[in-house]
């Protein structure tokens, strides 16, 4: 098998390694819901060293994750754990959450699954850091998005770019405050909240 390759994480990981410098600073043990490919899992934690990277996805992708932590050969990535949201999550206390490209992709059911079970997998005061394209007020930000969203139905109509006030209700309701809204290249944002 050979490495899965993303080029979207290849162009974007600077960017969030910008913001997750800000924010990740002082956490210690990170939880990656929906690691991908594993890209940004390595890039994250060797520039992170003094942070614990925990890789997670759902079943299938977990051995391209694998070729990619392996080769890397980092002591802070531990072995990648399966994790659908549809399913009970892991066990583990984690200071902080990063998740890249997964809401749009994620049924609206999924991606309330997954902030209903946030309080059950951080510990008081965590970060949450969410990486992706988001409609404001129910209108896009961009053309290119419209487009990408009309192409995310066609291929799964559960599937879509998620309202901004709709994830931060969620993140509301699981206890999460809004810290930062922060604009990235490409028409997408990272969001950032912090467990009250």
């Amino acid at each position: 098998m050979e490495k899965p390759f993303s080029p979207a994480c290849e162009r974007n990981r600077e960017p969030i390694l910008e913001v997750l410098r800000d924010w990740f600073a002082d956490r210690r043990h990170v939880l990656e819901i929906g690691s991908g490919t594993g890209q940004h899992a390595v890039h994250f934690a060797a520039a992170l060293p003094k942070l614990r990277w925990q890789t997670s996805d759902v079943p299938e992708n977990l051995p391209g994750i694998r070729l990619w932590l392996k080769e890397a050969a980092l002591s802070n990535t531990p072995a990648p754990i399966a994790w659908d949201v549809n399913h009970p999550p892991p066990a583990g206390e984690y200071d902080a959450v990063f998740s890249a490209n997964t809401l749009h992709i994620m049924s609206w059911k999924e991606v309330e699954r997954m902030f209903v079970a946030l309080p059950g997998l951080t510990k008081r005061g965590a970060v949450l850091v969410i990486y992706g394209p988001f409609n404001y007020e129910g209108q896009y930000t961009s053309q290119s998005n419209a487009q990408f969203d009309e192409a995310l139905h066609s291929a799964n109509p559960k599937r879509g770019i998620r309202d901004f006030e709709e994830v931060d209700a969620l993140a509301a309701a699981a206890g999460f405050a809004l810290k930062e809204d922060r604009t990235m290249p490409a028409n997408n944002r990272c969001i950032v909240w912090k467990r009250t």
